[in-house]
């Protein structure tokens, strides 16, 4: 038989699970009107378990994304991502890892504190298996919004000498021949200095000749 000091972290955890099956939210967030399962919730549910089966979780940082901005009522506020590496030992030394993600923001130094506690509180829910009663992904869908490429202005100028080009190069003229004939309908103006309105009435213009 496997005494407690003898067991692997996997068989301790699996201890652990077994003790620590269910955690109520019994925190309320006034703001926005939900009930949460708050870090101490679930340190006070889980930390004995640990204790009892020989379970040591270190935390390592990994990452810390930090993003400043203002709410709407011109508060000063700070975000915090972090990316932490738990790294979970066994009564017999032996030890897995577990990487989870905690965001939070703060108005004034707590905000890596809180996004810590998101992730270990993270950590512990689904490294154990504890139900969480958030609602599941696959219940909500959403399409994204198509992203609309911007189209040129078909009246621009750049688009119109394009047109001038396409239309000279169906007919076998060249550039030259096109500055030239231009010269000529525009009574010697230069077809590079030409403007938008002028460009579509020379379009105009070369339409009605017969190729």
């Amino acid at each position: 038989m496997t005494t407690t000091q003898e067991r692997t972290v996997v068989q301790a955890l699996s201890a652990v699970m077994e003790d620590v099956q269910a955690i109520s939210k019994n925190s309320r967030n006034t703001q926005q009107n939900f009930n949460f399962r708050g870090i101490d919730a679930v340190m006070n549910a889980v930390g004995p378990a640990l204790r009892k089966h020989g379970v040591v979780v270190l935390p390592l940082g990994e990452e810390i994304t930090s993003e400043a901005y203002e709410t709407k009522t011109g508060t000063a506020m700070r975000n915090i991502t972090l990316k932490v590496r738990f790294r979970i030992y066994g009564p017999d030394g032996s030890s897995i890892d577990a990487v989870t993600y905690g965001e939070a923001a703060d108005a004034g130094d707590k905000a890596v504190t809180k996004a810590h506690s998101v992730a270990f509180r993270t950590c512990l829910l689904q490294a154990l298996c504890i139900p969480t009663d958030e609602p599941d992904p696959d219940s909500q869908a959403h399409e994204r919004q198509v992203q609309r490429v911007n189209e040129p202005d078909p009246n621009s100028v750049p688009v119109l000498r394009a047109r001038i080009a396409a239309i000279a190069k169906t007919r076998g003229n060249s550039i030259a021949d096109v500055e030239a004939d231009f010269a000529g309908w525009s009574q010697g103006k230069k077809l590079v200095d030409a403007d938008a309105e002028t460009l579509l009435k020379y379009i105009d213009h070369v339409n009605a000749v017969p190729a």
